[in-house]
């Protein structure tokens, strides 16, 4: 088996401070890679490189097998690349549907076969409507279908990017952070998602929160100013005596 995403020797420079630090992983289908570590670690840096949206110093990025190395995060992203970021990006004046339904829109591309696509209904465009439906399933907010999205919880906030991340049809997610400034019972049924959604994506998961990653993570990165320091199963990272000293503290 191949890796899905690759990731090798990763490195961002911003001025004399390596923010990412020759930084390697991999991604494949099934599987969850977690990536932790204390504030100004470098992780969100690390997600950026991955998505595009920041150009690595040095190091490279294949997905699929092409060299991806500094392109933009549009080209990217129609490569089959999703990602969610730190702050909930939806519309929030739109319904959940809306908001969705827009997502998959933006895989159509119908001014190269039709000219005149720009003056088709939308909304009735079976197939954009058809990613919609399955994406608001897999992210379990049908029956929020009609909400507006400035009116949902926090959780249904960060399941509605989700959703619309899922609506572009992805084989890599990368996401930043979803359960940040989750109550309980929104955490759970978040762990709940990434669990349903490992099965058929690579993942990338950046995140705070030590119970949920240690739930759904099958392969766990610790970086610490901007270099890994750990990068191993779940159960050998918990117990590596540095990991503790320098991030998990004794009650992990």
């Amino acid at each position: 088996m191949t890796a899905i995403l690759s990731a090798k020797n990763l490195t961002k420079r911003f001025g004399g401070l390596a923010a990412v630090n020759e930084v390697s992983l991999d991604l494949w289908q099934g599987r969850l890679h977690a990536v932790i570590g204390p504030n100004g670690a470098g992780k969100s840096t690390l997600a950026n490189l991955l998505s595009g949206d920041l150009p690595p110093t040095s190091g490279t990025v294949h997905l699929s097998g092409q060299d991806i190395t500094g392109w933009s995060p549009e080209k990217i992203s129609r490569q089959r690349l999703g990602r969610s970021y730190q702050k909930t990006n939806i519309f929030r004046s739109f319904t959940v549907w809306d908001n969705i339904r827009l997502a998959a829109q933006s895989r159509n591309q119908p001014f190269a076969f039709n000219p005149l696509g720009w003056l088709s209904n939308a909304s009735k465009q079976a197939a954009v409507n058809a990613r919609a439906e399955r994406a608001m399933e897999l992210a379990l907010l049908t029956e929020r279908r009609s909400t507006i999205a400035g009116a949902a919880s926090h959780g249904e906030q960060r399941q509605l990017e989700i959703a619309m991340t899922l609506a572009t049809e992805p084989q890599v997610l990368l996401l930043d952070e979803p359960l940040a400034g989750m109550g309980t019972a929104e955490a759970e049924r978040m762990v709940q998602l990434l669990l349903k959604l490992k099965v058929d994506h690579a993942m990338l998961l950046v995140e705070h929160d030590m119970d949920a990653v240690f739930a759904v993570a099958d392969h766990l990165t610790v970086m610490v100013n901007g270099q890994v320091i750990a990068s191993d199963k779940p159960e050998v990272v918990r117990a590596d005596a540095g990991v503790q000293a320098a991030y998990l503290g004794e009650e992990h």
